[in-house]
């Protein structure tokens, strides 16, 4: 008798922006502008550049297979990971909930449109791996997404890919 394995399912997840969280980090920005005051020690302010966004995760027992993301023109984009949970009242960021590595993918200004995205294989490797540790005791992880050198959140399309654990 032949057996044949069904192909496993895979989950793809997109990272999706936290317009809520995001806008509130840039409110704490302006208060913090307006009134003259220093952030805490160890906080970390959200930059103009930057936005939050997020991953959802219906299913807690992953292993990481790979990334998908597109980005149109050039530019440079880093994400953080963030291992904090966010409660209710909104605590700010602190510098010690940065995970690392980070994951940076990029096109240089010269590049073709149409040329494959530069990234750092090991790091981003390392990154979803960690990810998928985290979601084991998460529903919901928070990152930062930097764009840099012309990369807009509107020419960005970021997903990862995990193998359900039996």
């Amino acid at each position: 008798m032949n057996k044949t394995e069904a192909p496993s399912t895979t989950i793809v997840l997109p990272f999706k922006e936290d317009i809520t969280l995001t806008e509130m980090m840039r409110l704490r920005v302006s208060s913090l502008q307006r009134s003259g005051q220093k952030r805490q020690d160890g906080e970390r302010l959200l930059l103009p550049h930057e936005a939050v966004y997020r991953l959802d995760f219906h299913n807690q027992q992953l292993t990481f297979s790979r990334w998908y993301f597109s980005l149109s023109g050039h530019g440079r984009v880093t994400i953080t990971g963030i291992c904090q949970l966010w409660t209710p009242d909104l605590t700010n960021l602190m510098t010690r909930q940065l995970m690392e590595p980070i994951g940076t993918i990029w096109r240089n200004a010269g590049d073709p449109e149409d040329s494959p995205l530069k990234y750092l294989e090991a790091d981003m490797q390392e990154f979803g791996e960690r990810i998928a540790e985290l979601a084991k005791v998460r529903k919901v992880m928070y990152f930062l997404f930097a764009f840099k050198d012309g990369a807009e959140a509107a020419n960005l399309s970021c997903s990862v890919e995990f193998t359900p654990e039996k």
